[in-house]
C-alpha cells in the first residue's frame, strides 16, 4: 500500500515542481512589467505587485522603431510559414505516394537536416546573402526561416498523407477529378492537425529567431522584435520595467497559439511521426 502510495505521489510531485520551474520565469517577466519602478529596483523582491501600472508597456509600445519591429516580425514569420507549408505540401505528397529511385535515402537527408543545428551553416548563409547583395533585407530571412522548419514540416505532412487510404484518391480520379484536384479535395482536407502543428512549430521558429538576424540585418528599420529587445535601453540605462513590459508583448501571441492549439498542436505531430 505504502509504496502504491508512493508511486503515485512521486511522478506528481515532480511535474508540479518541473511546472513550477517553467512558469515561475514567465510569471516574473508578466508580473514585473506590471510593477512600479520602486518595486523593481528594490533589495528585497516583491513577489506581486504592490500597485499595478500600466506606464512600463505605454514606454514600450512608444519606444522608437517598436511598431516598425512589430511589421517586420508579423510579415517575416507569416510569409515563412506559409512558404514552408506550399514547399511541404508538394514535397510530402511526392514522398508519401510516388515511388522514385532515392526515395528512401531523400526521407533519411530531411531527417539528417531536422536534426542538424543549422548556426554550422551561418558563415556559409552570410556569405551567400552578401554575395547576393540582400544585406539588411527581409527576404533572405523569410527563406532561411522556412528552410529551418521545413523538414519537420515535410516529414509531418508525409505522415499524414500516407495515411489517407489510396482508394479515396482514386475514386475522386475515376469521378473525373485530375489528381491535383483529388489532392485538393480528399486529401487536403484530412492534413488539418498536421498543418496547424506545423504551422505552430514554424511560427515559434521564426517569431524566435535571434541569431540570423543579428548577422544579416544591422539596419534597425530591417530587424525583427528579439534583435530589438536584447538591445532596449534607455539613456539612464537599462528600464527592466519597459523591458518586461515589451518582453510580455513579444511573448503574448505564442502563448496565446499555444494555448488555444496546444492538443492539436500535439497530436498532429504525434500522429505525423507514427503514421507513413
Amino acid at each position: 500500500m505504502k509504496r502504491s502510495l508512493f508511486g503515485r505521489i512521486w511522478p506528481n510531485a515532480t511535474a508540479v515542481v518541473l511546472f513550477v520551474g517553467f512558469v515561475f520565469p514567465v510569471y516574473w517577466m508578466f508580473a514585473t512589467a506590471f510593477k512600479p519602478t520602486g518595486d523593481i529596483i528594490t533589495e528585497n523582491p516583491v513577489w506581486f505587485p504592490t500597485h499595478v501600472t500600466f506606464g512600463h508597456f505605454d514606454k514600450a509600445v512608444h519606444a522608437d522603431h517598436f511598431w516598425t519591429l512589430v511589421v517586420n516580425s508579423v510579415t517575416v514569420t507569416l510569409c515563412s510559414v506559409l512558404l514552408s507549408l506550399v514547399i511541404a505540401l508538394f514535397a510530402s505528397f511526392a514522398l508519401a505516394r510516388m515511388r522514385f529511385k532515392g526515395r528512401r535515402g531523400f526521407v533519411i537527408t530531411f531527417m539528417l537536416a531536422q536534426m542538424a543545428p543549422w548556426e554550422v551553416m551561418i558563415i556559409a548563409i552570410y556569405m551567400i546573402v552578401r554575395d547576393g547583395d540582400m544585406l539588411n533585407s527581409l527576404v533572405p530571412l523569410t527563406v532561411f526561416y522556412a528552410m529551418m522548419v521545413l523538414p519537420l514540416t515535410v516529414l509531418t505532412l508525409r505522415g499524414y498523407i500516407a495515411a489517407v487510404p489510396k482508394e479515396l484518391e482514386e475514386s475522386a480520379m475515376v469521378d473525373g477529378c485530375t489528381r491535383l484536384q483529388a489532392f485538393r479535395k480528399v486529401i487536403f482536407p484530412l492534413l488539418a492537425p498536421g498543418l496547424m502543428a506545423t504551422s505552430l512549430f514554424g511560427f515559434i521558429t521564426a517569431w524566435n529567431e535571434f541569431p540570423l538576424v543579428l548577422i544579416l540585418n544591422k539596419d534597425i528599420e530591417k530587424q525583427t522584435l528579439p534583435l530589438w529587445l536584447s538591445q532596449f535601453q534607455t539613456a539612464f540605462g537599462d528600464d527592466w520595467g519597459a523591458t518586461m513590459a515589451a518582453s510580455s508583448l513579444f511573448a503574448l501571441p505564442i502563448l496565446i497559439l499555444f494555448i488555444f492549439l496546444q492538443r492539436k498542436a500535439v497530436s498532429g505531430l504525434t500522429d505525423g511521426a507514427v503514421k507513413g
